[in-house]
Protein backbone atom coordinates (compact mmCIF):
# COMPACT_ATOMS: atom_id res chain seq x y z
CA UNK A 1 0.00 0.00 0.00
CA UNK A 2 1.40 3.54 -1.27
CA UNK A 3 0.97 6.30 1.44
CA UNK A 4 0.69 9.60 -0.66
CA UNK A 5 1.00 13.24 0.28
CA UNK A 6 -1.30 15.40 -2.38
CA UNK A 7 -0.17 18.70 -3.42
CA UNK A 8 3.33 19.20 -2.22
CA UNK A 9 3.40 22.91 -3.38
CA UNK A 10 5.12 24.01 -6.69
CA UNK A 11 6.86 26.95 -5.36
CA UNK A 12 7.57 25.88 -2.07
CA UNK A 13 10.03 28.32 -1.45
CA UNK A 14 6.88 30.52 -0.46
CA UNK A 15 7.18 28.70 2.59
CA UNK A 16 9.80 30.03 3.72
CA UNK A 17 11.19 34.12 4.20
CA UNK A 18 13.83 36.07 3.38
CA UNK A 19 15.55 34.59 6.33
CA UNK A 20 16.98 31.67 5.23
CA UNK A 21 18.31 29.37 7.12
CA UNK A 22 22.41 29.57 6.92
CA UNK A 23 24.60 26.87 5.92
CA UNK A 24 27.39 29.02 4.57
CA UNK A 25 28.27 31.96 2.58
CA UNK A 26 28.93 33.23 -0.65
CA UNK A 27 32.41 34.46 0.90
CA UNK A 28 33.49 31.54 2.47
CA UNK A 29 32.31 28.96 0.01
CA UNK A 30 34.85 26.58 -1.90
CA UNK A 31 36.75 28.06 -4.64
CA UNK A 32 38.65 25.16 -5.99
CA UNK A 33 36.75 23.01 -8.72
CA UNK A 34 35.81 19.34 -7.17
CA UNK A 35 38.79 16.75 -7.80
CA UNK A 36 39.21 14.97 -10.73
CA UNK A 37 40.05 11.83 -9.12
CA UNK A 38 37.18 10.43 -7.94
CA UNK A 39 36.12 7.09 -9.30
CA UNK A 40 33.09 8.38 -11.20
CA UNK A 41 34.80 11.57 -12.73
CA UNK A 42 36.03 10.09 -16.90
CA UNK A 43 37.23 13.61 -17.89
CA UNK A 44 37.06 17.41 -17.93
CA UNK A 45 35.52 19.77 -19.87
CA UNK A 46 37.24 23.03 -20.23
CA UNK A 47 34.70 26.30 -19.73
CA UNK A 48 34.75 30.17 -19.79
CA UNK A 49 34.83 29.25 -15.79
CA UNK A 50 37.83 26.90 -15.68
CA UNK A 51 37.93 23.31 -15.60
CA UNK A 52 34.47 21.03 -14.86
CA UNK A 53 34.53 17.58 -14.55
CA UNK A 54 32.61 15.35 -16.60
CA UNK A 55 31.08 12.31 -14.70
CA UNK A 56 30.40 8.59 -16.38
CA UNK A 57 26.27 8.38 -17.19
CA UNK A 58 26.09 4.50 -16.16
CA UNK A 59 26.52 3.80 -12.47
CA UNK A 60 29.39 0.85 -12.04
CA UNK A 61 29.09 -2.07 -9.62
CA UNK A 62 31.45 -0.34 -7.37
CA UNK A 63 28.58 2.69 -6.72
CA UNK A 64 26.61 -0.29 -6.33
CA UNK A 65 28.18 -1.87 -3.87
CA UNK A 66 28.61 1.34 -2.42
CA UNK A 67 24.97 2.44 -2.34
CA UNK A 68 24.27 -1.26 -0.48
CA UNK A 69 26.76 -0.76 1.81
CA UNK A 70 25.38 2.87 3.31
CA UNK A 71 21.92 1.01 3.09
CA UNK A 72 23.16 -1.04 5.66
CA UNK A 73 24.94 1.75 8.04
CA UNK A 74 28.21 1.00 6.60
CA UNK A 75 30.57 4.60 6.35
CA UNK A 76 27.23 6.30 5.80
CA UNK A 77 28.90 9.83 6.62
CA UNK A 78 31.55 9.56 4.44
CA UNK A 79 29.51 8.79 1.11
CA UNK A 80 29.70 11.76 -0.60
CA UNK A 81 31.22 13.48 -3.46
CA UNK A 82 33.10 16.94 -3.57
CA UNK A 83 30.70 20.02 -3.84
CA UNK A 84 30.73 21.97 -6.98
CA UNK A 85 29.96 21.94 -10.94
CA UNK A 86 30.00 18.78 -13.01
CA UNK A 87 28.98 18.07 -16.78
CA UNK A 88 27.21 15.33 -17.83
CA UNK A 89 27.57 14.16 -20.93
CA UNK A 90 29.30 16.96 -23.31
CA UNK A 91 27.06 19.98 -22.23
CA UNK A 92 27.04 23.32 -23.82
CA UNK A 93 26.28 26.94 -21.79
CA UNK A 94 22.43 26.78 -23.05
CA UNK A 95 21.95 23.61 -21.58
CA UNK A 96 20.08 22.58 -18.42
CA UNK A 97 21.70 22.94 -14.82
CA UNK A 98 20.52 20.50 -11.97
CA UNK A 99 20.95 21.31 -8.45
CA UNK A 100 21.62 18.09 -5.57
CA UNK A 101 23.29 16.87 -2.28
CA UNK A 102 26.56 15.14 -2.29
CA UNK A 103 25.06 12.84 -0.38
CA UNK A 104 26.39 9.80 -3.13
CA UNK A 105 23.20 8.67 -3.09
CA UNK A 106 21.27 11.30 -4.14
CA UNK A 107 23.89 12.60 -6.26
CA UNK A 108 24.27 8.94 -8.49
CA UNK A 109 19.97 9.15 -8.79
CA UNK A 110 20.26 12.00 -10.50
CA UNK A 111 23.60 11.23 -12.51
CA UNK A 112 21.76 8.20 -13.53
CA UNK A 113 18.34 9.75 -14.13
CA UNK A 114 20.30 12.23 -17.03
CA UNK A 115 22.17 9.56 -18.20
CA UNK A 116 22.33 10.03 -22.09
CA UNK A 117 21.48 14.07 -22.01
CA UNK A 118 23.84 17.03 -21.84
CA UNK A 119 23.54 19.33 -18.14
CA UNK A 120 25.65 20.41 -15.85
CA UNK A 121 25.08 19.08 -12.38
CA UNK A 122 25.61 22.17 -9.59
CA UNK A 123 26.41 19.53 -6.01
CA UNK A 124 25.84 21.52 -2.84
CA UNK A 125 28.29 20.65 0.08
CA UNK A 126 24.83 19.19 2.73
CA UNK A 127 27.73 17.70 5.19
CA UNK A 128 26.69 14.28 3.38
CA UNK A 129 23.00 14.38 3.88
CA UNK A 130 20.16 13.72 1.28
CA UNK A 131 18.33 16.52 -0.33
CA UNK A 132 14.99 16.16 2.24
CA UNK A 133 16.74 15.97 5.49
CA UNK A 134 19.17 18.74 4.20
CA UNK A 135 16.73 20.97 3.49
CA UNK A 136 15.17 20.68 6.41
CA UNK A 137 18.30 20.98 8.53
CA UNK A 138 19.29 23.80 6.17
CA UNK A 139 22.35 22.29 4.97
CA UNK A 140 20.68 22.52 1.24
CA UNK A 141 19.78 26.43 1.63
CA UNK A 142 19.62 29.95 -0.05
CA UNK A 143 23.40 30.77 1.11
CA UNK A 144 25.02 27.40 0.03
CA UNK A 145 23.19 27.43 -2.47
CA UNK A 146 23.83 31.16 -3.66
CA UNK A 147 27.45 30.79 -2.61
CA UNK A 148 28.25 27.61 -5.01
CA UNK A 149 27.37 29.63 -7.89
CA UNK A 150 29.81 31.76 -6.76
CA UNK A 151 32.44 29.40 -6.26
CA UNK A 152 31.74 27.78 -9.55
CA UNK A 153 31.52 30.84 -11.79
CA UNK A 154 28.63 29.22 -12.95
CA UNK A 155 27.33 32.43 -14.95
CA UNK A 156 30.70 32.01 -16.80
CA UNK A 157 29.76 28.57 -17.85
CA UNK A 158 26.12 29.20 -18.92
CA UNK A 159 24.33 31.26 -20.94
CA UNK A 160 20.77 30.87 -19.13
CA UNK A 161 20.17 31.70 -15.52
CA UNK A 162 17.81 28.81 -14.78
CA UNK A 163 18.09 26.41 -11.87
CA UNK A 164 16.11 22.96 -11.30
CA UNK A 165 16.10 21.56 -8.07
CA UNK A 166 14.72 18.66 -6.30
CA UNK A 167 10.72 20.11 -5.44
CA UNK A 168 11.84 17.94 -1.79
CA UNK A 169 14.63 21.14 -1.28
CA UNK A 170 11.72 23.94 -1.37
CA UNK A 171 11.89 24.41 2.35
CA UNK A 172 15.49 25.31 2.94
CA UNK A 173 15.71 27.41 -0.36
CA UNK A 174 14.37 30.70 -0.35
CA UNK A 175 13.59 31.23 -4.40
CA UNK A 176 13.24 34.91 -4.80
CA UNK A 177 16.43 35.50 -2.33
CA UNK A 178 18.64 33.39 -4.86
CA UNK A 179 17.02 35.09 -7.61
CA UNK A 180 17.76 38.73 -6.15
CA UNK A 181 21.27 37.63 -5.59
CA UNK A 182 22.67 35.77 -8.40
CA UNK A 183 20.74 36.50 -10.61
CA UNK A 184 19.00 32.94 -11.23
CA UNK A 185 15.98 31.93 -11.15
CA UNK A 186 14.59 28.48 -9.53
CA UNK A 187 12.67 26.05 -11.35
CA UNK A 188 11.09 22.98 -8.85
CA UNK A 189 11.99 19.51 -10.41
CA UNK A 190 9.96 16.88 -9.56
CA UNK A 191 9.84 14.71 -6.64
CA UNK A 192 11.13 11.77 -8.19
CA UNK A 193 14.79 11.77 -9.80
CA UNK A 194 13.36 9.31 -12.51
CA UNK A 195 10.76 11.70 -13.91
CA UNK A 196 13.36 14.52 -14.62
CA UNK A 197 13.43 13.58 -18.25
CA UNK A 198 9.90 13.91 -18.64
CA UNK A 199 9.77 16.83 -17.17
CA UNK A 200 12.79 18.50 -19.23
CA UNK A 201 10.71 17.15 -22.40
CA UNK A 202 7.49 18.68 -21.34
CA UNK A 203 9.35 22.15 -21.28
CA UNK A 204 9.88 22.23 -17.21
CA UNK A 205 6.02 21.68 -16.65
CA UNK A 206 5.49 18.96 -13.92
CA UNK A 207 2.55 16.73 -13.64
CA UNK A 208 0.25 16.74 -10.45
CA UNK A 209 2.22 13.04 -10.39
CA UNK A 210 5.48 14.55 -10.35
CA UNK A 211 4.28 16.95 -7.49
CA UNK A 212 2.93 13.69 -5.22
CA UNK A 213 5.09 12.43 -2.53
CA UNK A 214 4.21 8.85 -1.91
CA UNK A 215 6.08 6.72 0.81
CA UNK A 216 5.21 3.05 -0.56
CA UNK A 217 6.63 -0.22 1.45
CA UNK A 218 9.48 -0.22 -0.41
CA UNK A 219 10.43 3.20 0.42
CA UNK A 220 9.63 2.23 4.12
CA UNK A 221 11.62 -0.94 4.31
CA UNK A 222 14.60 -0.08 3.03
CA UNK A 223 15.01 2.14 5.71
CA UNK A 224 15.04 -0.84 8.06
CA UNK A 225 18.25 -2.25 7.55
CA UNK A 226 20.47 0.67 9.11
CA UNK A 227 17.80 1.27 12.00
CA UNK A 228 18.32 -2.48 12.84
CA UNK A 229 22.37 -2.20 12.54
CA UNK A 230 21.86 1.39 14.65
CA UNK A 231 19.60 -0.49 17.46
CA UNK A 232 21.36 -3.85 17.90
CA UNK A 233 25.42 -1.85 18.21
CA UNK A 234 23.43 -0.69 21.05
CA UNK A 235 21.35 -3.48 21.93
CA UNK A 236 25.14 -5.51 22.02
CA UNK A 237 26.66 -3.08 24.67
CA UNK A 238 23.04 -2.95 26.90
CA UNK A 239 23.58 -7.02 27.09
CA UNK A 240 26.94 -6.90 28.01
CA UNK A 241 26.39 -4.78 30.75
CA UNK A 242 23.46 -6.75 31.93
CA UNK A 243 25.59 -9.79 32.10
CA UNK A 244 28.00 -8.64 34.10
CA UNK A 245 25.64 -7.11 36.23
CA UNK A 246 23.60 -10.92 36.41
CA UNK A 247 26.94 -12.04 36.84
CA UNK A 248 27.53 -9.78 40.08
CA UNK A 249 23.67 -9.54 40.90
CA UNK A 250 23.59 -13.67 41.25
CA UNK A 251 27.14 -14.43 42.88
CA UNK A 252 28.99 -14.84 39.69
CA UNK A 253 26.73 -17.89 38.91
CA UNK A 254 27.37 -18.19 35.18
CA UNK A 255 24.46 -20.14 34.88
CA UNK A 256 21.89 -17.82 36.23
CA UNK A 257 23.52 -14.84 34.58
CA UNK A 258 23.24 -17.02 31.14
CA UNK A 259 19.60 -17.68 31.97
CA UNK A 260 19.15 -13.87 32.61
CA UNK A 261 20.85 -12.98 29.52
CA UNK A 262 19.13 -15.19 27.22
CA UNK A 263 15.89 -13.46 28.22
CA UNK A 264 17.41 -10.02 27.66
CA UNK A 265 18.60 -11.13 24.24
CA UNK A 266 14.82 -12.01 23.20
CA UNK A 267 13.16 -8.97 24.41
CA UNK A 268 15.57 -6.90 22.56
CA UNK A 269 15.49 -8.70 19.43
CA UNK A 270 11.28 -8.78 19.71
CA UNK A 271 11.60 -4.97 20.69
CA UNK A 272 14.09 -4.25 17.94
CA UNK A 273 11.69 -6.49 15.30
CA UNK A 274 8.78 -4.56 16.34
CA UNK A 275 9.67 -1.05 16.49
CA UNK A 276 12.32 -1.14 12.60
CA UNK A 277 10.77 -3.58 10.93
CA UNK A 278 7.14 -4.29 11.95
CA UNK A 279 5.96 -0.79 12.06
CA UNK A 280 7.59 0.99 8.63
CA UNK A 281 5.88 -2.18 6.93
CA UNK A 282 2.05 -1.79 8.60
CA UNK A 283 2.89 1.67 8.69
CA UNK A 284 -0.64 2.34 6.83
CA UNK A 285 -2.68 0.41 8.81
CA UNK A 286 -1.20 0.71 12.03
CA UNK A 287 -3.52 3.38 14.25
CA UNK A 288 -3.11 6.83 15.42
CA UNK A 289 -0.94 9.43 13.69
CA UNK A 290 2.26 9.86 16.12
CA UNK A 291 5.28 7.46 15.50
CA UNK A 292 5.16 6.55 19.21
CA UNK A 293 1.78 5.38 19.24
CA UNK A 294 2.03 3.31 15.81
CA UNK A 295 4.88 1.37 17.42
CA UNK A 296 3.17 0.83 20.29
CA UNK A 297 0.70 -1.81 19.17
CA UNK A 298 3.55 -3.49 17.52
CA UNK A 299 5.50 -3.47 20.93
CA UNK A 300 2.28 -4.72 22.67
CA UNK A 301 2.13 -7.85 20.44
CA UNK A 302 5.80 -8.76 20.80
CA UNK A 303 5.85 -8.36 24.66
CA UNK A 304 2.48 -10.46 24.23
CA UNK A 305 4.92 -12.92 22.25
CA UNK A 306 7.39 -12.80 24.55
CA UNK A 307 5.09 -13.87 27.24
CA UNK A 308 3.86 -16.87 25.30
CA UNK A 309 7.98 -18.21 24.56
CA UNK A 310 8.69 -17.72 28.64
CA UNK A 311 5.49 -17.46 30.19
CA UNK A 312 5.82 -17.26 34.51
CA UNK A 313 8.04 -20.11 36.02
CA UNK A 314 6.46 -19.48 39.11
CA UNK A 315 9.34 -18.45 40.84
CA UNK A 316 8.60 -14.28 42.10
CA UNK A 317 12.13 -13.54 40.72
CA UNK A 318 11.41 -14.84 37.09
CA UNK A 319 7.68 -13.42 37.65
CA UNK A 320 9.25 -10.07 38.14
CA UNK A 321 12.00 -10.47 35.23
CA UNK A 322 9.13 -11.08 32.89
CA UNK A 323 7.02 -8.16 33.57
CA UNK A 324 10.08 -5.84 33.40
CA UNK A 325 10.52 -6.88 29.76
CA UNK A 326 7.32 -7.01 29.33
CA UNK A 327 6.97 -3.20 30.25
CA UNK A 328 10.19 -2.65 27.98
CA UNK A 329 9.81 -4.50 24.63
CA UNK A 330 6.94 -1.79 24.36
CA UNK A 331 9.38 1.14 25.41
CA UNK A 332 11.64 -0.01 22.84
CA UNK A 333 9.51 -0.46 20.32
CA UNK A 334 8.04 2.57 20.69
CA UNK A 335 11.50 4.35 20.69
CA UNK A 336 12.38 3.04 17.60
CA UNK A 337 9.22 3.93 15.67
CA UNK A 338 10.10 7.35 16.03
CA UNK A 339 13.25 6.94 14.15
CA UNK A 340 10.80 6.83 10.75
CA UNK A 341 9.62 10.11 11.32
CA UNK A 342 12.06 12.34 9.40
CA UNK A 343 12.18 9.81 6.55
CA UNK A 344 7.99 9.79 5.85
CA UNK A 345 5.41 11.80 4.62
CA UNK A 346 3.36 11.93 7.66
CA UNK A 347 4.80 14.36 9.92
CA UNK A 348 6.15 17.86 10.29
CA UNK A 349 9.49 19.31 12.36
CA UNK A 350 6.90 21.10 14.87
CA UNK A 351 4.57 17.70 14.76
CA UNK A 352 7.82 15.83 15.96
CA UNK A 353 8.95 18.36 17.95
CA UNK A 354 5.46 18.29 19.94
CA UNK A 355 5.61 14.28 19.77
CA UNK A 356 9.03 13.93 21.53
CA UNK A 357 8.20 16.31 24.31
CA UNK A 358 5.12 13.69 25.80
CA UNK A 359 6.50 10.72 24.17
CA UNK A 360 10.23 10.73 25.38
CA UNK A 361 9.20 11.25 28.64
CA UNK A 362 6.88 8.68 29.06
CA UNK A 363 9.39 6.05 27.51
CA UNK A 364 12.14 7.23 30.11
CA UNK A 365 9.77 6.23 33.13
CA UNK A 366 8.85 3.04 31.17
CA UNK A 367 12.72 2.23 31.08
CA UNK A 368 13.42 3.37 34.28
CA UNK A 369 10.77 1.26 35.58
CA UNK A 370 11.31 -1.66 33.80
CA UNK A 371 15.25 -1.49 35.05
CA UNK A 372 14.05 -1.40 38.46
CA UNK A 373 11.90 -4.37 38.10
CA UNK A 374 14.56 -6.35 36.40
CA UNK A 375 17.26 -5.43 39.26
CA UNK A 376 14.31 -6.24 41.82
CA UNK A 377 14.07 -9.42 40.87
CA UNK A 378 17.44 -10.52 42.00
CA UNK A 379 16.31 -10.04 45.43
CA UNK A 380 12.97 -12.02 45.46
CA UNK A 381 12.74 -15.32 46.09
Amino acid sequence: MDITVINICDNVSSLQGAAAPCCGNSQGAQVSPPRIDQPFVNGVIETPGGPVPRIAASLTKKDLLGAIRVRFGIRRMHYTVDPGLYASGDPGPNDPVFVTANYKLSFDRLREAVSGRNGWILVLDTKGINVWCAAGKGTFGTEELIGRIASSSLGKVVNHRTLILPQLSGPGVAAFEVKRRSGFKVVYGPVKASDIPAFLDAGLAATPSMRTKTFPVVERLVLVPVEIIGAAKIALLALAILFLASLFLTGTSLDMAFRYSYNAILAMVIGITAGAFCTPLLLPWLPGRSFSIKGLLPGVAGAILFFAIQGDNGTRNGTLQVYAWLLLIPVLSTYLAMNFTGSSTFTSLSGVKKEMRWAVPLQIAGAVFGCVLWFTSFFVH
